[in-house]
């Protein structure tokens, strides 16, 4: 399916960790992305850690999870400590959501999608999605200029509401606090941050109590992990991330972002790509090292004993 790529080098105070989500079957992709976290630590005596990111509950599913400790354990992947969990991390995230609310950094928005997509196009020179926003189209900041009366009004309505980070003044207190706000990343080296691009991101939605942005950088600060290791469609979110960090006074780590597998028409996988589903190959009689094989990985794992 592609290439194989250098395997990455850490040291023994490496720190990584691989973060699926429940919401399916686990996919070349997400065999390659483990790998590459495992061996960025094990190459040096470094720690790798399993987390799942299960803050969507409406979604994932504890059947997945087990498939997906199952399918990494046939692959040959060990991980070091306990296994976390998001869904068992709520009240952290809610701690952390309250101390940037407590320093005037976040705001409610009452928009829906498709108010915000007709926003977008009344607007015409609205701020469109680049090569450095995180999510998709870019918010235009509808609610962060409703009048305070109103807002207070709609909250105590109980309207429904998502929390956005009011990402100018993000910028400012990380700034004066941090100053600039630079990140190394492995592969494309010194990087500037411009969080800017991505506009007044989701911390926490309708659906979900926190975000992939909050708890991503909470967690990854939490367990002491070193090295961020994932895939490149992920390197605009960590200009958003670099900013997390900087507003809650953490550790920077390294990140790394990888290749990602794709399919013969060059395309990402999904994990509705049943055909390179690691569930599928196995049924279809494949060994380990021909599923490492097809996910381009050229120094698979030694069987655990």
């Amino acid at each position: 399916m592609t290439s194989p790529q250098t395997s990455p080098q850490g040291t023994a105070d490496t720190v990584t960790r691989f973060a699926p989500s429940p919401t399916g079957l686990l996919h070349l992709g997400h065999a390659y992305s483990a790998w590459y976290a495992w061996q960025a630590a094990r190459c040096g005596g470094g720690r790798a850690l399993l987390r799942i990111e299960d803050i969507d509950t409406t979604r994932c599913r504890t059947e997945f999870e087990a498939t997906i400790a199952e399918d990494l354990a046939w692959l040959g992947l060990d991980w070091d400590g306990p296994v976390w969990r998001q869904s068992d991390r709520f009240d952290v995230y809610r701690a952390a959501l309250a101390e940037l609310d407590g320093r005037g950094l976040l705001y409610p928005c009452f928009c829906t999608r498709k108010e915000i997509r007709e926003e977008i196009a009344r607007a015409g020179s609205a701020p469109h999605p680049g090569a450095d926003a995180a999510d998709g189209p870019v918010y235009p900041g509808t609610c962060r200029r409703l009048p305070a009366v109103e807002r207070q009004a709609r909250l105590a309505a109980g309207e429904p509401h998502v929390l956005r980070l009011d990402m100018a003044a993000a910028v400012a207190a990380a700034v004066a606090a941090a100053g600039p706000l630079t990140w190394q990343d492995a592969q494309a080296g010194l990087q500037t941050a411009r969080p800017e691009a991505s506009g007044d991101i989701v911390l926490a939605g309708k659906e979900v109590p926190a975000s992939y942005h909050l708890c991503v950088v909470v967690d990854d600060a939490a367990q002491g992990v070193t090295r961020v290791t994932r895939g490149l469609d992920l390197f605009t979110a960590s200009h958003v991330h670099r900013l997390l960090y900087a507003l809650f006074g953490w550790p920077v780590p390294l990140w790394d972002h990888h290749r990602l597998v794709t399919d013969a028409a060059g395309k990402r996988l999904a994990k509705r790509s049943d055909a390179v589903a690691i569930r599928t190959l196995r049924a279809q009689g494949l060994a380990p090292a021909e599923v490492w094989r097809l996910a381009g990985v050229d120094a698979p794992p030694r069987p655990i004993a």
